[in-house]
């Protein structure tokens, strides 16, 4: 986990002295003027003369002789608090007392600590945090006169509201998803986690979009280790633009060059209330619904939130399920292809028969029957997400029926290959994390490609590079086969098998290793004497 930089030499007296100039004539040219025009002006050249940016002046307002400017972009801002909270209040006509014998510093300050009924006020002196604060959506203060200024906490506009998740569904559980502001989503994970030692560290990444990147961690529980490399990575990101969690996750994973996920994604509340409790870190990201966990193994991909809701022994049959799907969804082509192949042997004389049978007459060998079928499948999927929600299932299940069905007629491929194609795409469909069910995706072509060559040799080779691949990735110093490698015995409560919750006495060991213990020990329930 350690990082290497390459140090520089120390610059000299005169470079740093030159350089110490150069910022201080900077930071002078960023100070607002005291004059409200100029300040106006250099708002209007910096973002364009958008028309979007509305600056309201209003002269001779609460008794006093200066001109104010309240300054705000439309669309970003809560309109309800521009009107009552800011503008009624400078508005008003019953203050107190004349305010033209007071300085425009004076007013300013009595108009943040008397007038203005919002939440968060904070002054500003210089023209880049004036500019980020309104658009960000809140709303500005000048006055003619005083090189300060008061920002004021407006943000608002149009949003989606708390939804169910589209891309993780359960039976069992709860239905609010995450939405695409970083503060709601913040807010969903505090409600179910009601403790003070929930840490937010925020960071602004991107030189453009200035995207809010909040990470939220137990403190106490997590590693701090790991904690600190996650923000140093992400104080290095150097980008002009963060547009979705995607780009997080490509910028501070492990190992780019791997097919399997090192982080992994979602948007559900509660699965990231459960990670946070077991002392990983979640990374959101402001505008988009999916938040990122970190460190990972690979069995955490195949579990679903659904397992924690739902009897142990049920949980324990759905998650062995999923993994058998993913084999399945990986393995299946492949093995049909070496076995009909190179491996005819090893069939019950009756079906291959029929196989054979089936086959006659079909001008391609079985691989590329199933790149064909497995290529056109996917064009199918694609096609089926990209067009129209109301037309998308339509023409992907019609398609995968009238191609499947005039392909066997036109005697182009199999009746068994089309069930093999089929079988396979539904088992891909099971595993609950979208990530891990596009690595099954990418590797059953390799598969294919070496059964068709090797036959089950080379699907046995693929199988011990994969996991010779699998043994030697981290997700920031986890290793990605933990606990089977290294072998935690007191950690296979919850990997194949789930427990039940009375005997999950403590958290994963290599994930946290300061506060282990997550409950009482000896709690599995007894009858009562009464009933003895």
């Amino acid at each position: 986990m350690a990082f290497f930089k390459r140090t520089k030499q120390p610059p000299s007296n005169t470079a740093l002295l030159h350089h110490n100039g150069q910022t201080k004539q900077t930071a002078e040219a960023s100070r607002l003027s005291d004059r409200l025009d100029q300040n106006l002006h250099r708002i209007r050249e910096q973002t364009g003369h958008s028309r979007d940016i509305i600056i309201r002046t209003l002269s001779h307002m609460l008794g006093s002789d200066h001109t104010l400017a309240v300054i705000y972009i439309d669309g970003l801002v809560d309109t309800l608090t521009i009107n009552h909270s800011i503008m009624q209040s400078l508005t008003v006509k019953d203050y107190d007392e004349e305010l033209h014998t007071y300085d425009p510093a004076e007013i300013l300050s009595i108009i943040k600590n008397r007038f203005l009924s919002i939440g968060s006020i904070s002054d500003l002196e210089h023209m880049e945090p004036l500019i980020s604060a309104i658009l960000e959506g809140n709303t500005v203060i000048l006055i003619d006169g005083s090189s300060h200024g008061v920002i004021a906490s407006s943000i608002g506009g149009e949003e989606r509201g708390v939804e169910e998740p589209q891309s993780q569904t359960v039976v069992r559980g709860p239905k609010e998803g995450f939405t695409e502001n970083i503060r709601t989503n913040t807010a969903l994970i505090r409600r179910k986690i009601k403790s003070p030692n929930l840490w937010i560290v925020d960071r602004k990444i991107g030189r453009v979009t200035q995207t809010d990147v909040a990470v939220m961690y137990l403190n106490g529980i997590a590693n701090d280790k790991i904690v600190q490399e996650i923000l140093n990575r992400l104080d290095r990101i150097d980008t002009d633009s963060i547009l979705e969690s995607g780009y997080i996750e490509e910028f501070i994973q492990d190992t780019t060059f791997t097919p399997f996920p090192t982080i992994t994604n979602t948007e559900r509340p509660d699965a990231i209330a459960g990670a946070i409790l077991e002392g990983k870190i979640a990374i959101l990201v402001d505008g988009t619904p999916f938040a990122l966990i970190a460190p990972i193994t690979i069995f955490k991909l195949f579990q679903s939130s659904e397992d924690y809701y739902q009897k142990f022994d049920i949980a324990t049959f759905l998650r062995l399920l999923r993994i058998i799907s993913f084999v399945v969804s990986m393995l299946l082509p492949s093995l049909y292809i070496a076995i009909s192949t190179f491996h005819q042997e090893m069939l019950p004389t009756t079906l291959l028969i029929s196989l054979a049978a089936q086959r006659e007459g079909i001008p391609f060998p079985a691989v590329v029957e199933a790149l064909a079928m497995e290529i056109t499948f996917e064009v199918l999927r694609e096609a089926g997400v990209r067009m129209p929600r109301a037309m998308g299932s339509a023409i992907s299940i019609v398609g995968a029926l009238v191609l499947g069905q005039a392909a066997v007629q036109a005697g182009l491929v199999s009746a068994a290959m089309v069930i093999i194609v089929a079988f396979t795409a539904i088992a891909s469909f099971v595993a609950p994390s979208v990530s891990i069910a596009n690595s099954a995706r990418l590797l059953r072509f390799g598969f294919m490609i070496l059964a068709a060559t090797l036959g089950l040799f080379g699907i046995m080779a693929g199988l011990l590079a994969m996991l010779i691949h699998l043994a030697g990735l981290r997700s920031f110093g986890l290793p990605y086969l933990t606990p089977f490698a290294p072998f935690i015995p007191l950690d296979q409560k919850d990997v194949l098998v789930r427990v039940p919750w009375w005997a999950m006495v403590t958290r994963p060991t290599l994930i946290n290793r300061k506060n282990a213990k997550r409950q009482k020990m000896n709690q599995r329930p007894s009858p009562s004497d009464g009933n003895k």
